[in-house]
């Protein structure tokens, strides 16, 4: 038997990662993983890092760890997130980024139970809908059949979604849940880093026990007014310009294609009259 605690997107946020480990190392875990997303948004990549090393946490690689050393570029980010991760590049020190280079996809905790960042295939897919969730089993069972629990992150929210006799229901994500036998189980802890909730904030995680076959939801308080002082302080929240430089970027990206689009239909068009 094996309690995990298993935490997911600190994106930087230094002071919400260790209350979370405080309240796991409180509860005695054996074991903490994490499901990516170490760095972005928040002020403190590198802290988070070397806390992880520190204390010997297994991590797999999320879309903004990819994207911090540049394996993944910035085409599927949206205005806020590309902007922090402008600034996370910049930030990352060189042994930071030896780190996030060496992250693994996915990771198997025990025999049926594994780990991915977002989808099973796709490190940046949000698994937000029933729909979604029952494709990525599909791909889980011909990966890896034996699998029955798999862990998530990406979308921020606490979920647990039940997948049994062919059909999928979602569960409440809140206190202790047991894990029927028969049933596959897709579960998102929710995210480290509260900077894209309303306040007050919360450092969400959970506690996974092999043995009984429970999932645990959790929740602890960090000081979120400091990380978001921290978090400005270093250049990592937009100001009005910055929103307006981004827009007109975004609005530009749409209008070049259809600009070159339109000018290659009337030179096809000038030299068939010719």
């Amino acid at each position: 038997m094996t309690t995990y605690g298993i935490v997911a997107d600190m994106h930087g946020n230094l002071e919400a990662l260790q209350a979370a480990l405080g309240a796991l190392d409180d509860r005695c875990v054996d074991r903490i993983v994490c499901l990516g997303d170490v760095v972005g948004y928040n002020a403190h990549s590198n802290e988070c890092i070397e806390l992880l090393q520190k204390r010997g946490i297994d991590s797999i690689a999320g879309n903004h760890d990819l994207i911090a050393i540049r394996r993944l570029g910035l085409g599927r980010c949206a205005d806020r997130p590309a902007f922090t991760l402008r600034q996370t590049r910049k930030d990352v020190t060189a042994a930071s980024r030896a780190y996030l280079a060496d992250l693994p996809p996915r990771l198997l905790i025990e025999n049926d139970v594994v780990l991915v960042h977002a989808g099973v295939d796709d490190v940046q897919e949000y698994m937000t809908t029933e729909t979604r969730v029952l494709a990525n089993q599909a791909l889980l069972s011909s990966q890896m059949p034996q699998v029955t629990v798999c862990f998530f992150g990406h979308t921020h929210d606490p979920k647990i979604y039940e997948l049994r006799d062919g059909g999928i229901s979602e569960r409440p994500a809140a206190g202790r849940v047991t894990l029927r036998d028969g049933s596959a189980y897709f579960i998102n802890p929710g995210s480290i880093d509260g900077s894209r909730k309303p306040t007050p904030r919360f450092a969400e995680f959970v506690i996974f026990d092999s043995g009984r076959r429970t999932v645990e939801f959790m929740t602890v308080p960090y000081d979120y007014e400091s990380v978001e002082r921290s978090a400005t302080d270093h250049g990592y929240r937009m100001t009005p310009a910055d929103v307006r430089m981004y827009r007109v970027r975004r609005l530009l990206r749409r209008a070049i294609p259809g600009l070159v689009t339109r000018s290659a239909r009337l030179l096809a068009r000038a030299r068939r009259s010719l």
